[in-house]
């Protein structure tokens, strides 16, 4: 119990150390987040190893939860600070069936999150205002200091790769998804997407000039493709589980990323698109108006309740879509804009380091 994968940091000069304990329970995104964390530590120069049993950390990050909670609360009896990172939590299985095991995982892995929240944490930090104002709407408040940090990408690797207006035009416009997974509840974002497709060919084609591919980046049953393939006409190309290397490259080469996550904290694939120079188009819930503002893209109206995921007004997404296809050059540039105006690496390391009180 008291070895598990960690990440040990050590700033320079200093000998304070900070254990981070990789994620287990909880919503997706995590894994993305820590090698990020990692590697910007790492840039300046940060000692990493993996051994916590012959360290003393001086402060722990947890990322969401962890089944290590007893020692995490040896820990804390040792007065070490421990800090939380949080992002949404577990909800689309009590929407609809996601198999009776994911249900019980998922329902664990909220209260895994709350009891560390509320027993063990000393400053939580909170990936969106969204995300903070959906835990304290469901668990309450609590007596510990909070912060709101969004998360952070390297703006020298994720980047436009050439001026757009430099490449040759595409023989259609190509919109992207990205998703980790879309399974377990998020196939429902694959579904607005291919509808939202169909919509722009079959209502907007005139209007467009031609054709709107979709592009699937990320872990997609072999059912659901089978599915779609035969159930719409609508050009869909499934690029599987991309690497993270691979990412700048697909971003940056697309006319615009499409959002699908309802009421997510803070989702990755929207800030490393920014990034690139892509343009994202969403509904407006959980903290995609929080992230996507000005000209980086748009957020449109859900046209119904998403908590009870009421159909989706796919008609004003459409027209939102083919605003942002048809002015390019003034999307793109002001996405990456809002990249670097909020979500660079060195911000997010500073926040969370000031957190962790180092």
């Amino acid at each position: 119990m008291g070895r598990y994968p960690s990440t040990l940091c050590r700033k320079t000069g200093s000998v304070k150390r900070i254990a981070v304990i990789p994620h287990v329970h909880g919503v997706g995104g995590m894994v993305s987040f820590r090698a990020k964390f990692i590697t910007g530590l790492q840039s300046r120069g940060i000692e990493i190893t993996n051994d916590i049993q012959h360290s003393t950390p001086d402060a722990l990050l947890v990322i969401g939860g962890t089944r290590y909670l007893l020692s995490l609360w040896r820990a804390k009896r040792r007065g070490v600070r421990i800090v939380q990172r949080l992002n949404g939590m577990n909800w689309l299985h009590r929407k609809h069936s996601t198999g009776i095991r994911h249900y019980l995982r998922s329902e664990y892995g909220n209260w895994n999150l709350n009891f560390i929240r509320t027993h063990l944490a000393d400053h939580i930090i909170y990936q969106s205002e969204f995300s903070k104002t959906w835990w304290e709407r469901v668990y309450g408040k609590i007596p510990v200091p909070s912060s709101v940090i969004y998360n952070g990408v390297n703006l020298d690797i994720y980047t436009p790769d050439t001026p757009y207006n430099l490449k040759p035009p595409p023989s259609s416009f190509q919109l992207l998804l990205v998703e980790g997974s879309l399974m377990g509840g998020y196939e429902l974002g694959l579904e607005s997407a291919v509808e939202l497709v169909e919509f722009l060919n079959n209502n907007h084609r005139t209007t467009l000039g031609k054709p709107v591919e979709l592009l699937i980046a990320g872990r997609v049953s072999d059912a659901v493709q089978v599915h779609w393939q035969q159930r719409t006409s609508a050009a869909l190309r499934w690029l599987g589980l991309v690497s993270p290397e691979r990412i700048p490259e697909i971003d940056s080469a697309a006319h615009l990323l499409y959002a699908s996550d309802i009421n997510a904290a803070c989702p990755n694939s929207v800030i490393e698109a920014l990034a690139c120079g892509t343009p994202v188009l969403a509904f407006d819930t959980g903290a995609l108006a929080e992230l996507v503002t000005g000209q980086a893209g748009r957020v449109v109206a859900y046209g119904g309740d998403p908590w009870n995921l009421d159909p989706p007004d796919i008609p004003a997404l459409a027209t939102a879509a083919t605003e942002i296809l048809l002015n390019q050059e003034k999307f793109r540039p002001a996405a990456r804009i809002r990249a670097e105006q909020a979500f660079g690496l060195d911000v997010m390391l500073d926040g969370y380091l000031e957190a962790l009180d180092f």
